[in-house]
C-alpha cells in the first residue's frame, strides 16, 4: 500500500498528438492514498492542501521535445525536461510548493514549443506502453 500523500496516475495507451501550450493526458487512475491530491479531469490534478510536493512523470514520444509542469495555468520555468534526439521517454522529477489551496497541477508541452508531440503507444515492443505521472505530499 502506498504512504498518505501518494498517488499514481497512468494511462495504459495514450497515442495523443499534445500541441504546443496542451496538457498530457493521464486517463485512467492508478493507486491512490490520498484525498487530498485528486483529479480534476484525464490531464489535471488538484492539490487540495497548501504544501510542498514531489512530482514524477515519464512520458515516451517520438520526436525530440519537452514537457513542464504547470501550477493553476503557469509553466514552471525550473521543471522543464526534455531530449534532443532519440524516441525514449522524456523523464522529469521535481518539487514544487503551492501556496493556495486547490492547485491545479498539469504536465504540459510547453507553449513556446513549435511542434506538438506525438506520445508512443508502443514504445520499444509490441506491448502498449504507459507514461506515468505520481504526486506526493511532502508537506
Amino acid at each position: 500500500m502506498a504512504p498518505p500523500g501518494v498517488i499514481h496516475w497512468f494511462p495504459p495507451d495514450n497515442s495523443a498528438t499534445i500541441a504546443a501550450g496542451t496538457d498530457v493526458a493521464f486517463p485512467q487512475d492508478g493507486p491512490n492514498s490520498s484525498g487530498s491530491i485528486i483529479r480534476t479531469g484525464p490531464d489535471s490534478f488538484s492539490l487540495i492542501d497548501v504544501g510542498t510536493y514531489l512530482v514524477m512523470f515519464q512520458v515516451s514520444v517520438t520526436e525530440a521535445g519537452q514537457l513542464v509542469l504547470s501550477l493553476n495555468g503557469q509553466e514552471l520555468p525550473y521543471t522543464v525536461v526534455g531530449r534532443a534526439t532519440g524516441t525514449d521517454q522524456i523523464v522529469g522529477t521535481a518539487i514544487i510548493t503551492t501556496t493556495v489551496a486547490t492547485s491545479i497541477l498539469t504536465v504540459r508541452n510547453p507553449a513556446s514549443e513549435a511542434a506538438a508531440l506525438t506520445i508512443t503507444p508502443n514504445a520499444g515492443g509490441t506491448e502498449a506502453v504507459t507514461a506515468h505521472l505520481t504526486i506526493i505530499q511532502l508537506q
